[in-house]
């Protein structure tokens, strides 16, 4: 699995980080998703580097390394159900919550 960020990802997380560095009293949990092929532990594993290389991202753009909390949620909480690639594809994700402080 993938936990590398393209140059759309990357656009989207500026975006982010810009909103963020705009509204400090907000906290961010990201969650690292995928899809349901592997093991559990693999892909909890996954999800934690997914989540992992967003919050670095996010810090190496400006953002308090305590405004995010990364998590896994593996493949336990998909965005759609369906085995083909395009369902697949859309449960591979990172997922933002936002919390008031």
């Amino acid at each position: 699995g993938s936990t590398r960020l393209d140059s759309a990802a990357q656009n989207l997380l500026d975006k982010k980080a810009s909103w963020l560095r705009s509204n400090p009293g907000v906290k961010v949990v990201i969650e690292g998703h995928t899809d349901y092929k592997g093991s559990k532990e693999y892909n909890l594993a996954l999800g934690d580097r997914r989540s992992g290389a967003v919050k670095s991202y996010l810090m190496r753009q400006g953002v308090a390394r305590e405004r995010l909390v990364a998590i896994s949620y593996g493949k336990e909480r998909p965005a759609v159900t369906g085995r083909a690639e395009e369902d697949r594809a859309k449960n591979r994700r990172v997922h933002f919550v936002i919390e008031e402080k």
